[in-house]
């Protein structure tokens, strides 16, 4: 099942992509995707619906953000083993954590901007995973449970604010548009194996990023085991975890977005984006 919020930014309309692709507006039936509407209880509900009688929703509306209610954005850093490579670092021990600002959520396909001061913007194809359900300590055979599905997030970074002006990432990782999020959600039960997906990324029409989470050093159940000892994650939050190589940092020698920059990526089984690189 694939859940979209669609419309006006801050005004989203729940959804959902029927077996045609059309999409239908689940506002009759759930105030959003978010909360208990993506426990597995809620999820089951949305299931047993004819999607045929929804309403269908015509035109090409902005989608947004594919939950709501989020409460934090987490992130695993060098989280791939030849992206690790790619960068010179010695693969973790432990995952790395770091934070999103919750502001820094956008639309999959809403212009990214490139802030005031900026030099090194630079782009990272993820797997999003979305928590469904609260977890607090849990085991890597319960993790999966917790998941309400997968997504597609484009961690957006500013490397200098990153990594020369002092402290943690999360300077970096945060202004407003860093994190487009979606098209849409697609459930865990609908993603055969989250741990063997190509995924890629292009900047204006050139192929930067090409890689498959089967080459996560730590996997989604690891990951959600991980955080859940150390905070409680609820219904709607979002870990995005890790890159593949092909940033621009790792270039040599390295090579950042520019004001008109495309970036398009993908992952297989959850859709696309399209972001256009706009001054502040």
């Amino acid at each position: 099942m694939k859940l979209v919020r669609y419309g006006p930014a801050g005004q989203e309309k729940p959804g959902l992509i029927d077996d045609e692709g059309a999409l239908r507006d689940l506002s009759g039936e759930v105030d959003d995707i978010a909360g208990e509407v993506i426990s597995d209880a809620g999820l089951e509900r949305l299931r047993a619906l004819d999607p045929t009688t929804l309403p269908k929703v015509d035109g090409t509306p902005r989608f947004g953000p594919c939950v709501g209610h989020v409460s934090k954005i987490l992130c695993i850093g060098l989280n791939y083993s030849d992206h690790a490579a790619e960068t010179g670092a010695e693969p973790p021990s432990e995952p790395i954590i770091f934070a999103k600002a919750l502001s820094a959520l956008c639309g999959p396909n809403d212009d990214v901007e490139m802030p005031r001061g900026s030099k090194a913007l630079d782009w990272e194809v993820e797997l999003a995973v979305i928590i469904g359900k609260r977890a607090k300590y849990v085991s890597e055979d319960e993790a999966m449970q917790h998941v309400a599905g997968f997504a597609i997030m484009n961690d957006v970074s500013e490397r200098d604010f990153q990594t020369k002006r002092m402290g943690q990432w999360t300077k970096g990782k945060s202004h407003d548009t860093f994190g487009p999020l979606g098209p849409w959600l697609v459930t865990r039960d609908a993603v055969a194996d989250p741990h063997n997906l190509d995924m890629h990324l292009d900047v204006n029409g050139e192929r930067r990023q090409s890689g498959n989470t089967n080459t996560l050093i730590f996997n989604v159940p690891h990951v959600v085991s991980y955080l859940s000892q150390f905070m409680t994650l609820m219904p709607g939050d979002v870990i995005s975890t890790g890159t593949p190589p092909g940033v621009g940092m790792g270039m040599k020698p390295p090579v950042y977005l520019k004001v008109g920059d495309v970036m398009e990526l993908a992952i297989e089984g959850l859709g696309t984006q399209r972001q256009t690189v706009v001054a502040a």
